[in-house]
């Protein structure tokens, strides 16, 4: 990728890394029911799970190129399902102060990333757009994938700070928060299936 590119993909990393997902939401709602601690935890689940998805998204994207656009909506409705279950479980424990988190862990957060469809057709945009017209070669996928992290976990970490923050001021509204969250949460399963 040419050095001119830089700017637009830091832009676009920005606006979509940072506006409402899945994960984001995830992480502001961990944070606002069971505190930063709790949420810490989840976010290196999260983090974890998008290196390990924006590496496999890197060499699928140099092995498959386009092609693999083909098969992206199998992402999709994984992606959808599993923010459908994430929405129920919030829903679920709506009202309720739990000590110990069944919803918010690190593999929550790890299975969140593997299956967030926004984060990992981002990834296949980006590749496809930032990449590819220049080389296909797996090196010259890594410094885009790395940019990437700023997208994802990044975003991730404000969102969970912020939902921190906000804690204290939500306490006596944790019900009617976590079912603003769940339906959130629906909302972007829906803008995944019908994108």
């Amino acid at each position: 990728m040419p050095l001119s590119q830089l700017p637009t993909l830091l832009l676009y990393i920005l606006i979509v890394g940072y506006t409402p997902g899945p994960a984001n939401i995830y992480s502001l709602s961990c944070a606002m029911k069971y505190g930063r601690k709790h949420a810490l935890v989840m976010w290196r689940g999260l983090f974890l799970g998008f290196a390990v998805a924006v590496v496999l998204m890197a060499v699928a994207t140099h092995l498959l190129g386009e092609a693999m656009g083909h098969y992206v909506y199998v992402l999709r409705y994984l992606g959808a399902a599993y923010i459908i279950w994430l929405a129920w479980q919030i829903y679920r424990e709506s009202g309720i102060q739990l000590k110990n988190t069944q919803v918010c862990t690190f593999w929550s957060g790890f299975v969140m990333q593997l299956t967030n469809a926004k984060m990992l057709l981002f990834d296949l945009t980006v590749f496809s757009l930032f990449v590819l017209p220049y080389s296909n070669r797996l090196i010259d996928m890594f410094p885009v994938a790395a940019l990437l992290l700023i997208a994802g976990p990044g975003s991730n970490l404000v969102w969970l700070l912020a939902g921190a923050y906000l804690r204290h001021f939500f306490d006596k509204r944790q019900k009617q928060v976590d079912i603003v969250m769940a339906i959130l949460l629906l909302l972007c399963a829906a803008a995944i299936l019908f994108h």
